[in-house]
């Protein structure tokens, strides 16, 4: 028999990590299948993942599996935990299966889970052994145990390569691939003892027709289509190699995110503004712990790991001890709150209790939930009020603020040309009683909101001693320059600034005329965004209607997210400036002049921003496609369990894509348009052959058709597309 070991693991590379609600990350939902052709994975998609029906001794199975992982991978919502969960998965399930009559249904069964091995892997033996499968079949059998509850797969494949990455995963249990596959396999020895016989079941499934071909055809179509229409447009604003000599009078740099583009271009038209943006995290992957709660998280990308730690505390010790009182007192009535609420008994007593205030607060949320939220602010402010705080990077050298700092400039083609005021704005969203709420925030900051990064890239970019090393490096960034920070909130497009007082001072009708035209940029975004939303809605009601969605917790579709994307776009803003791109576009800042001989710079935006961007592409695309098999259904239908996932109904598989509501503008009328992420390049061809040359994840996605690849050429506005072959070819005009 194959290794054990090897064959789970190959057998979970089916499935795509999910992350749990306090943390959502987009990524491809057959991110395992990316080393195949993208109509290979779709065939084999459509077998593993989109049946309709499965045998009922499986779903018994399922069902049995789904009752004791929800009971171990808790993390808080449990009153009583389940006993023996520090011995892991197998081990605490071994010992208490023996007296669930549902697995013990006679005296035979129940002696045979009693003489179980005590280790998981000669538990799986045992298992594989008892069930009849050839060895040679092992791990084709694995993996259909992995597929036929991939939900709960998927959650085990993030706590078992990705969750050791996270400090602020302290409550997720500690669980192998190995003591799943055991468990699965041991409930199906008793519940299923013909299960070798979904081996045959798979095999005929893959002989019967799908439609994945006519799907593959159907975005072909879609994509083309919309290719033609923006490389027309592309290569009419491209046709000049424009160096950076533009003076700007305020100079803005957004996240990548599609919906900061819009509102870039709102604020464009009303004065000699000047945008960039790049990956949100502002490439400063740090680790940011909060020393009055204790808590800490990384603020990046998953695929990279913080290289640094800053520290947020109060801006002095006199707010710091009154914080860190007020914490404590919130902290310990959150905890009897919730120890009244879950505990067997004391639920009756807090409902009569606390019963006529919460109907009234209940009412004030229903019917005005704006004043219902203002007076929640209102009395938090007697419990902790808001302080000023400050992020300490002490742990971070000269030489590597000057790193981060040269890195990002050079990237986005910012080197030289500094306007008087330079804002680095993040974006996050608020939104009420919405599970998928981090899916909203910046992914490039881990599912957090980006305004500590904002304000990290800041303080460096202030800083006199990391201006002189620049300045050695040839950016050389005027005295009178100042960079603040900002942050949007992209449910309502408000920004609010941070640490501005110096700004304010030196430069106050600067700043006055910016809030001015921020406000103008959000009232004309709001509109757009709304009219796809809520239909037929007034320019003087847009704003009003957009801060009511964001507290309102009754609403299920407080903005589109992503849907829509469909292109990123890697070059300098005047390719791009004149073009309505209708919040489609990821855009990434870049002039290929400002990079190295060998790509450095656009590498790592293939190899780390395209990536992401293709992550959430596909998440959107499938979700569309089949809600069932690569989404989470509807919202109005859901449960949370466990505090970590999302249910349909109370025992389902975990759902592990988009909502209805975040792709379909009804239950038929789909919002998003399902097709392939193309990426854009405005640089030679010989600069993005070499670059791929060296990056072997992009060149996988190219190869294998999960992503396009077009290049302008700098100065003739001709647009090529790259062939499966990696040989260039012209382009659909």
């Amino acid at each position: 028999m194959k290794n054990i070991q090897e064959a789970v693991k190959q057998s979970f590379k089916i499935v795509q990590p999910l992350w749990p609600l306090q943390k959502l990350i987009a990524i491809n939902p057959l991110h395992g299948m990316e080393d195949l052709p993208i109509e290979e994975a779709l065939q084999n998609a459509a077998v593993y993942f989109e049946q309709k029906a499965l045998p009922k001794g499986i779903e018994d199975v399922n069902r049995e599996t789904i009752k004791w992982l929800q009971a171990y991978c808790d993390a808080g919502q449990a009153t009583i935990q389940m006993p023996f969960r520090a011995k892991g998965l197998y081990e605490a399930w071994r010992r208490l299966c023996i007296y669930d009559k549902s697995l013990c249904k006679n005296e035979m069964d129940k002696q045979w889970l009693e003489q179980l091995p005590i280790n998981s892997e000669d538990a799986i033996k045992e298992c594989i052994s008892k069930l009849g499968i050839a060895s040679e079949d092992c791990e084709g059998f694995l993996r259909i145990m992995v597929a036929t509850l991939p939900g709960w797969a998927s959650y085990v494949k993030y706590l078992t390569e990705w969750s050791c990455h996270n400090p602020d995963n302290t409550r997720s249990p500690s669980i192998s691939q190995l003591d799943y596959i055991a468990v699965r396999l041991s409930i199906a020895c008793v519940l299923y003892p013909e299960a070798g016989a979904m081996l045959g079941w798979y095999e005929d499934a893959k002989k019967s027709s799908d439609d994945s071909i006519i799907r593959l055809l159907a975005m072909e179509k879609l994509e083309v289509n919309y290719r033609t229409a923006l490389f027309r447009e592309l290569s009419k604003e491209a046709v000049e190699d424009l160096d950076l000599e533009r003076v700007d009078e305020i100079q803005l740099v957004f996240c990548m995110d599609v919906r900061a583009e819009p509102f870039r271009k709102a604020l464009e038209g009303r004065g000699n503004y000047n945008t960039f943006s790049v990956a949100g995290f502002f490439g400063v992957p740090v680790q940011i712990a909060n020393k009055v709660t204790g808590t800490q998280y990384n603020s990046c990308p998953v695929l990279l790991l913080p290289s640094h730690v800053v520290d947020e505390l109060p801006c002095n010790d006199k707010d710091y001890n009154e914080d860190r009182q007020s914490y404590k007192m919130v902290v310990t009535f959150k905890r009897l709150y919730q120890s009244l609420k879950y505990t067997s008994t004391t639920p009756f007593a807090l409902a009569e209790g606390l019963g006529m205030m919460a109907g009234l607060l209940m009412v004030l949320r229903s019917l005005t939930p704006l004043l219902a939220s203002r007076l929640q602010a209102f009395l938090m402010r007697f419990i902790r009020r808001p302080i000023n705080t400050k992020l300490v990077m002490d742990r971070l050298s000269l030489e590597d603020r000057v790193l981060c700092a040269e890195t990002l400039l050079k990237m986005m083609g910012l080197t030289k040309n500094f306007a008087t005021i330079v804002v680095f704005c993040g974006h996050g969203s608020t939104t009420q009683n919405n599970p998928y709420a981090t899916g909203l925030d910046c992914g490039a900051c881990g599912a957090k909101h980006g305004g500590p990064n904002a304000r990290i890239i800041v303080d460096i970019l202030n800083d006199i001693e990391v201006r002189t090393q620049l300045f050695k490096s040839g950016i050389k960034i005027p005295k009178e320059t100042i960079f603040v920070a900002a942050e949007h909130d992209t449910t309502t497009d408000a920004v609010t600034f941070y640490d501005v007082e110096k700004c304010e001072a030196l430069h106050p009708l600067k700043l006055e005329k910016l809030r001015r035209d921020l406000k103008h940029a959000r009232e004309v975004n709001n509109l757009r965004r709304l009219r796809s939303i809520a239909g037929d809605i007034t320019p003087d009601k847009a704003t009003y209607c957009a801060l009511r969605r964001s507290q309102d917790w009754s609403e299920a579709r407080p903005e589109w997210g992503l849907a829509g994307n469909k292109a990123l776009i890697v070059g300098p803003r005047h390719i791009t400036r004149n073009i309505d791109l209708k919040g489609e576009c990821f855009l990434h800042s870049y002039y290929y002049r400002c990079d190295s001989k060998e790509g450095a710079l656009l590498g790592t935006i293939l190899g780390a921003s395209m990536v992401v961007a293709h992550w959430i592409n596909s998440q959107y695309l499938f979700a569309t496609l089949d809600n069932v098999a690569y989404g989470s259904g509807s919202k109005i239908t859901k449960n949370i369990t466990g505090k970590m996932g999302v249910i349909q109904g109370n025992a389902s598989d975990l759902m592990t894509g988009l909502p209805l509501q975040s792709l379909y503008i009804d239950d038929v009328k789909p919002y998003h348009k399902p097709q392939r992420l193309t990426t854009i390049v405005y640089a030679p061809r010989e600069l993005i052959d070499l670059v791929i040359r060296g990056q072997q994840i992009p060149q996988r996605l190219f190869c294998n058709g999960w992503v396009h690849l077009a290049c302008i050429e700098p100065g003739t506005g001709l647009i090529y597309m790259l062939k499966r072959d990696l040989t260039w070819g012209p382009s659909d005009i």
